[in-house]
């Protein structure tokens, strides 16, 4: 089932290669640093973090019904589907309607949610795909795949965002939030991709770390 959705969404989704990336960041031995630092940070935020996991895990199962966890489909590097797993921040019955882009002060979110979303504590779960390889500490946030098929069709590049593994966190969140547009979105993954550098990567990963400290920043 995983596979299948894979190739539907490669299928249907035409990645175009960014003008800006440069072809010798591709050759370069930046790659295995940056999967040597996704090891290393990911191991340590685990072991850091999951006394906060399970408090949190506990918190949202006292505050609304339901599982303090969830899991969803994402696309992933060059449109391969993987399992996200994040801290439940809405309730159960969210998209009884069916599936809907998050909003400004969304009712659907719950009281220990708009917490978690604000400190960006419930995408500590993720931790785990980063050690898997399904994703990096830094890169563009992964999309579902209905979202990803209709803004690619929308947006002119959106698909772009495919060239690389998607992030724990981002330059689009730690400048924008959860309420930025797809556009937004866009406009600073496709940066982070076309200038990608250690450099910039501590940058967003010493700011993540502000925003989840303070709040500061986060929308």
């Amino acid at each position: 089932m995983q596979a299948n959705r894979s190739i539907h969404i490669v299928k249907e989704i035409s990645i175009v290669q960014a003008n800006n990336l440069k072809s010798s960041k591709k050759g370069s031995f930046y790659p295995f640093i940056k999967r040597t630092m996704d090891l290393f940070i990911a191991s340590i935020g685990i072991v850091i973090t999951f006394p906060l996991i399970l408090l949190f895990a506990v918190l949202i199962r006292i505050d609304s019904p339901g599982s303090p966890f969830y899991v969803q489909s994402r696309v992933g590097k060059n449109g391969k589907c993987f399992n996200l797993i994040k801290l439940r921040s809405m309730r159960m019955d969210a998209e009884k309607d069916g599936e809907k882009w998050a909003e400004v002060n969304d009712p659907r979110i719950t009281k220990i949610g708009a917490f978690i979303r604000k400190t960006r504590i419930d995408e500590l779960p993720q931790l785990f795909s980063v050690l898997k390889g399904d994703m990096s500490i830094i890169g563009p946030r992964p999309e579902r795949p209905s979202f990803t098929a209709q803004f690619s069709k929308e947006i002119k590049g959106f698909s772009n965002r495919l060239l690389v593994k998607p992030g724990l966190t981002g330059l689009a969140q730690v400048n924008g939030g959860y309420d930025i547009t797809p556009k937004e979105k866009l406009k600073y993954d496709l940066q982070y991709i076309n200038n990608v550098t250690f450099f910039l990567e501590m940058k967003i990963l010493l700011k993540t770390i502000k925003v989840v400290l303070t709040g500061e920043g986060a929308r």
